[in-house]
């Protein structure tokens, strides 16, 4: 298939699969300056050139950088229209936040031409959407949840009876990534923390990210951190990072609020995390390999987010994740997922490697 194909396949799959468009509907693409780094211009142009062809015709608006409060211009158009795809990463601050009567909204982390028509744009979503709802049904039966991973990471315990009433996005992610996160109440033991502390998307602060040189443990205790292991120098370093932005948006730093994992084999990340390490983040946590943590605030997302790398993931003793491998054999309604859509299996066969470290 040539990738001109692909790139039609992948702007169908998100514009009919994912946005359920249909002819009649008003489609406004919102598209972020390229000079950021974080999205092409060619990507937009692809899919509105696609909704064309099914007989839309889309309203493109430009767009800046995140902020802190909304912009009218930007509310306007929305308000405006049925369908609205965020190519910018404004769509993704208020994703947990309830969306506008009547609206559908997309969160693009197809960032460029290339992931469009990768298999991580163009494997249907019907077929991710399957293994979310498989996932979110093995997490949500589960009484007990261990986490590890090689750095030293364990944290075990109770999973709590307010994930039976889920709270999810409400803006639709494309391609789909992760699961419903859960929340970290019950958990107590440690996460290593390493290579960066990350912002999650929500809100916009300076300095964004803080590298971290030697690995350090945050110590839990019923989702709350009670204190760091580690190298001292880093412990200060990682410990005024969260109290400045606790101070920053007036909100409990210690809280470690939910977690997921990623749950798309797809999922790349092209460019190194040293180059942008919040725009890493922020695009290879669909990929299985990481499983990430909503800190620093007592609500989803929070503000901080804690990456870790090759997750092992123990439910009731059954594991699903595993050394940073998504095992849906492991579950008969993830393995039933592989048997109802065989395209996801060379994708779990074979993941991705392209992770940015």
């Amino acid at each position: 298939m040539s990738g001109g194909e692909n790139t039609r396949n992948g702007a169908r799959n998100l514009l009919i699969e994912c946005a359920e468009l249909t002819p009649g509907q008003r489609l406004l693409i919102l598209r972020e300056d390229p000079a950021f780094g974080w999205y092409d211009r060619k990507t937009p142009l692809a899919v509105a050139a696609e909704a064309e062809a099914l007989g839309v015709t889309p309203t493109l608006l430009d767009v800046g950088a995140p902020g802190n409060e909304p912009d009218p211009k930007v509310e306007e158009a929305i308000a405006s229209h049925d369908v609205i795809v965020f190519f910018a990463r404004i769509g993704d601050q208020d994703r947990f936040a309830e969306p506008p009567p009547g609206k559908t909204l997309v969160m693009s982390y197809a960032r460029t031409l290339e992931q469009l028509a990768s298999p991580f744009g163009t494997t249907r979503n019907r077929a991710f959407l399957a293994v979310k709802d498989a996932v979110n049904g093995i997490l949500l039966d589960a009484k007990r949840v261990e986490i590890h991973c090689p750095l030293g990471t364990a944290l075990s315990g109770k999973l709590t009876e307010h994930r039976k009433e889920p709270r999810d996005v409400s803006v639709r992610r494309f391609p789909v990534c992760v699961p419903q996160p859960l929340e970290a109440t019950g958990l107590s033991g440690r996460v290593a923390l390493a290579h960066y502390l990350t912002p999650t998307g929500s809100r916009v602060y300076d300095p964004p990210h803080l590298e971290i040189k030697r690995p350090v443990f945050a110590q839990i205790e019923s989702g709350r951190i009670v204190g760091f292991a580690g190298d001292q120098d880093q412990i200060a370093r990682i410990r005024t990072h969260h109290d400045g932005v606790a101070a920053r948006f007036g909100i409990d730093g210690d809280v470690v609020h939910s977690w997921h994992a990623g749950i798309h084999p797809g999922c790349t990340s092209p460019a190194p995390a040293a180059e942008n390490p919040d725009r890493w983040s922020n695009s290879i946590f669909g990929n299985p390999r990481f499983l990430h943590f909503h800190t620093c605030g007592a609500y989803a997302p929070g503000e901080i987010c804690w990456m870790v790398l090759d997750p092992t993931v123990h439910l009731d003793c059954e594991t699903l994740w595993e050394r940073g491998r998504l095992r849906p054999e492991n579950f008969p309604a993830t393995r039933h997922c592989l048997e109802d859509w065989p395209e996801l299996r060379p994708l779990f066969d074979a993941p991705s490697q392209e992770i940015g470290l």
